[in-house]
């Protein structure tokens, strides 16, 4: 009983990732009202402190800036994400491609170099074996 017991506790946990799913941090606007004031107030060398302190990046606060500014005047303030255009990912894989081309192309000139010095090392060789066998030298046949 005591060996069964010992091989269950020797099991394996199944496994779980501890750090879960990310979630996307929210804020509220008096939150964001607050951090702004502070950051915008802060002297130059203590704006990254409060940054640090509030675990959020400079970009974060400029859009909170610009969605307040925004706001003051009466528009609403949207971050302009531009699309990733299909004409420059597929030049950007047209250059990628034409760069691999020229590397392939040199590798194959270089092959077929090392393939034809290849042959011409493997005729010179059996040229200089057919003139020193012994069959083929003058005075070595049948006359002994």
């Amino acid at each position: 009983m005591d060996a069964i017991m010992l091989e269950e506790s020797v099991l394996p946990a199944p496994s779980v990732d501890p750090a879960g799913r990310p979630v996307r941090r929210t804020y509220p606007a008096e939150y964001r009202a607050r951090v702004l004031a502070e950051y915008e107030a802060a002297a130059h060398g203590e704006k990254s402190a409060v940054l640090r302190r509030e675990g959020i990046y400079q970009t974060l606060v400029s859009e909170w800036a610009k969605a307040r500014d925004a706001q003051a005047v009466g528009q609403t303030y949207r971050r302009v994400r531009k699309p990733r255009s299909k004409d420059a990912t597929a030049e950007a894989r047209a250059v990628k491609l034409e760069a691999e081309k020229a590397r392939l192309a040199r590798q194959l000139a270089q092959t077929q170099a090392a393939l034809d010095v290849m042959g011409k090392a493997h005729r010179l060789l059996e040229l200089l074996f057919d003139s020193s066998s012994p069959s083929s030298q003058p005075g070595t046949g049948q006359n002994r």
